[in-house]
């Protein structure tokens, strides 16, 4: 579906020229919510406006359905957008149109008669979940509501490819979970391939299939996300790994324990896929002669499956703790004793 081939990107300016994206290579399949994440800066804005032609590479090849991006141009290239649609940050709303009026406008410039336009418009209102909100104006909208405009209207030409530039960073905590609800919905009905780019993991973690992570316009880790989750690689992506899966209170928790608990173990426990959802514990409790006490633990969903951990500390006779810990290793669970007592 998408496919980038040694793209650079590099912008003249009055000192030294500024190298935004930096020899990408990139494979994004067909139906698949793909993320892109980095800090400012890190080229990922230049990297999705390559994929609708709004920018044209130094280096390299764009193919987005079929059609080589960075080569086309004028009426061709124009055509080739009707399938590629993005949504943005600020929702880009047009503010003297209702919410109907929005939603229609893509397709009065494509010349969609009056009659088609209002019967996809009624149908894209209800997708959204926009239902009695037709006549109302963006200034009468919540956040989330004018976003789920820029959605509808983004749909309107029945794209292959939606594009969302840091369509949620605008948005509160509970609403941004409601718009990745409604894009995974969309992408689960329409097959539809989204590319989105983010500086929040939770946004990654909640909804995406693959990430590719950038520093400095490279492309410095990529894969599935439970696999990026487990086993990040570059220091930036285990940075956007600790932001969802380790709580901000955890060094101080643990510096704590290690005072509390002279006694026993305490040991971090890491679940991965169907392992998190086993009832390790209460086995443990059963089957041993322990005291097990949860002290702290948080279970992340991903579109590929659960990833959590959990800190416990496990109290009793020495040898008991020692067989209680084997179990543990052979249920194929990743652990690492940060306390001997």
């Amino acid at each position: 579906m998408i496919s980038l081939k040694a793209v650079t990107k590099i912008y003249q300016s009055n000192r030294n020229p500024v190298k935004a994206v930096d020899q990408v290579d990139l494979e994004i399949q067909s139906g698949e919510i793909f993320g892109i994440i980095g800090y400012s800066g890190a080229g990922k804005s230049t990297l999705i406006r390559l994929l609708n032609g709004l920018e044209k590479p130094t280096e390299g090849s764009v193919n987005v359905a079929g059609k080589r991006i960075d080569r086309i141009k004028g009426k061709e290239l124009r055509t080739a957008r009707k399938e590629i649609s993005m949504i943005f940050q600020h929702f880009n709303l047009l503010w003297s149109r209702t919410v109907r009026e929005n939603i229609a406008f893509p397709l009065e410039i494509a010349g969609v008669a009056k009659s088609e336009r209002l019967k996809r418009v009624d149908e894209l209102i209800k997708l959204v979940g926009l239902e009695g909100k037709e006549d109302a104006y963006p200034s009468q909208l919540s956040g989330g509501q004018k976003q789920r405009v820029g959605i509808a209207r983004a749909l309107a030409n029945n794209p292959k490819v939606l594009l969302c530039d840091e369509a949620t960073s605008a948005l509160d905590p509970q609403t941004t979970d409601s718009i990745l609800d409604l894009l995974v919905d969309i992408n689960k009905r329409m097959g539809l391939t989204i590319v989105l780019i983010t500086h929040e993991m939770h946004v990654i973690r909640k909804i995406c299939h693959r990430v590719a992570v950038m520093e400095n316009g490279k492309i410095v880790e990529q894969g599935d996300v439970l696999t990026v989750f487990r086993n990040p690689q570059a220091d930036i992506t285990k940075r956007f790994v600790k932001q969802v899966t380790e709580p901000e209170e955890t060094k101080e928790t643990v510096e704590h324990l290690l005072d509390k608990y002279k006694k026993g173990k305490v040991v971090k426990l890491t679940f991965i896929g169907d392992r998190a959802e086993q009832p390790v514990i209460s086995k443990l409790i059963r089957q041993f002669d322990v005291d097990v006490n949860i002290l702290q633990g948080k279970i992340s969903q991903t579109q590929n499956g659960s990833y959590g951990s959990l800190l416990i500390h496990i109290d009793g006779k020495e040898e008991k703790i020692k067989e209680a810990i084997e179990y543990i290793r052979n249920q194929q669970i990743e652990m690492e004793v940060i306390a001997n007592g």
